[in-house]
């Protein structure tokens, strides 16, 4: 659900600043299938909340529902009893931020050690990057950290530590703040009547009224918001809001939905449709003609909101024809050659050397082992020459290609990179001379290295290292040592062997 949760988030930008009242009417302007005269179709009754009695009996089911059902999150809580409103909305806003694209079960710890460490939106101001990035290790999408951070020093130094009271405001006033946040904290924090719109919420929507054009089109996300602000809880909205994604989360979820439990069944027609399905299948069986057609059923072609002509009803999907998957854009695939420098620090403990990468771009901050990309059709040779260049460029110093070791390969997926490290090791017993204004760097034990500012690739990079070592310092399977043998005899350049400065830079001798 993340390109839905993306687009919707997006708001899509170009609504920010409007009142919710304008919001109400985000379909207008929309390019749809033209209807006479020009102007877009407008939806058929199959996809609207008509009757206000309706809409009360949603809210009641769906606020009930969750008073019984809701989840114990950490965020929740503050959100109640919290009595400062800025720390109600900083809360609010941090829980958010972290939830983007990341699964709940994950955020919940990074969420209490960020909030222990950081309660207050000063307390985040005066932090540095590089603390930031340490917590936020392993949550991905990192630049979210840094936003977040930038957001609250804007706070503390342009509107004297006090959050903003509106969506509106929220929106335009804090960067990395988008439609749906600033909905989210105004609702939860403020008791603004006002909707929300994610991934879980635009997959609810589309089910209760069969929705099945592309969510992540503009015109249909606007008809989504439009839709969330008309059906919002005016007394509770904060909850209200909640409901809607917990039941996306929990219940109605984008595989297996748990129809049978859920609040507002009786007002879904996805489900509606499911069963005229089966009726109608039951009906041709028995050599029945098939009904004459609903009045509140779309005619295909002309709606903006129906599935298009090209992807028909599949009756084994059931509800979750509805909604359609958004075409997801294939991540490019990249190659790079990491190196593992190690030695042997003063108290024996195995050091690795990290550099920072740039302060822009992916991974904007965080460290990583010395790596440079790769070009594609590379083979292992010519990329240990890439690496060995790239080394040399940059400690100043020359390197035998042959002292680099293969250790295997790394595959990490991020949201649009297939990327897979090629992960090479260089033991040393020696330090380098580097130029550190050009490359911040620094030698770090196992223990500090995974309490730096490091990505869950790097840490996979470390654990294929260290599981290569661990197979080559076993005994080979079926091998058997000669009796009163040593270990490691005869055996001057086995695996792991540490190597002085000069001996590792001298070229392997010939063959």
């Amino acid at each position: 659900m993340g390109p839905l949760r993306a687009a919707a988030a997006r708001g899509l930008r170009r609504g920010g600043g409007r009142g919710r009242g304008a919001a109400t009417g985000a379909g207008k302007g929309s390019k749809g299938p033209a209807a006479p005269g020009g102007r877009p179709a407008p939806p058929a009754a199959l996809h609207l909340f008509g009757d206000p009695a309706e809409v009360e009996a949603l809210r009641g089911r769906l606020l009930a529902w969750y008073d019984q059902s809701k989840r114990d999150l950490p965020w929740r809580a503050l959100a109640v009893i919290e009595p400062d409103v800025n720390r109600r909305a900083y809360a609010v806003w941090v829980s958010e931020i972290m939830l983007q694209q990341t699964q709940v079960a994950t955020v919940i710890d990074y969420y209490n050690r960020w909030m222990q460490k950081w309660p207050t939106l000063q307390a985040l101001a005066e932090a540095s990057l590089e603390e930031v990035n340490e917590l936020w290790a392993g949550l991905g999408y990192y630049s979210r950290g840094k936003r977040l951070q930038e957001a609250a020093r804007k706070v503390v130094s342009e509107l004297a530590g006090e959050m903003p009271r509106t969506a509106e405001e929220l929106q335009k006033l804090l960067p990395g703040v988008g439609r749906y946040t600033a909905g989210a904290i105004a609702s939860i924090s403020y008791g603004q009547a006002t909707g929300v719109v994610d991934g879980n919420v635009i997959r609810v929507l589309c089910r209760l009224r069969c929705i099945g054009a592309d969510p992540s089109s503009p015109p249909v996300i606007d008809r989504l918001w439009a839709m969330a602000n008309a059906l919002v809880d005016r007394s509770r909205p904060g909850d209200f809001n909640q409901a809607l994604m917990e039941l996306g989360a929990t219940v109605c979820t984008p595989k297996a939905p748990l129809c049978g439990e859920c609040p507002v069944k009786q007002h879904c027609r996805a489900r509606l449709r499911v069963e005229k399905e089966l009726a109608l299948a039951s009906q041709k069986l028995l050599g029945k003609l098939p009904p004459v057609p609903d009045v509140e059923d779309c005619a295909v072609g002309d709606c903006p909101l129906c599935p298009p002509a090209a992807e028909p009803w599949d009756s084994s999907l059931g509800v979750t024809n509805f909604p359609r998957k958004a075409a997801k854009k294939q991540p490019r695939v990249e190659q790079t050659a990491t190196c593992v420098l190690e030695r042997r620090g003063r108290r024996g403990a195995l050091e690795y050397l990290i550099v920072q990468r740039p302060s822009s771009g992916l991974l904007a901050g965080l460290w990583e082992f010395p790596s440079v990309p790769l070009a594609p059709g590379l083979q292992q040779e010519q990329q240990r020459e890439v690496l060995r260049d790239h080394l040399q460029a940059w400690m100043g110093l020359p390197v035998a290609a042959g002292s680099l070791r293969f250790m295997g390969e790394v595959v990490h997926v991020f949201s649009h990179i297939h990327q897979t490290y090629v992960v090479y090791s260089l033991p040393l017993d020696g330090d380098v001379t580097l130029d550190l204004a050009s490359s911040p760097s620094r030698w770090v034990t196992e223990e500090e290295f995974r309490a730096s500012a490091v990505s869950t690739a790097m840490k996979k990079v470390l654990k294929a290292c260290e599981r290569q070592r661990g197979e080559e310092s076993g005994p080979a399977k079926g091998s058997k040592r000669k009796r009163g043998a040593k270990p490691g005899a005869g055996d001057s350049t086995r695996p792991g062997t540490q190597l002085s400065l000069c001996a590792f830079l001298r070229a392997p001798n010939p063959p």
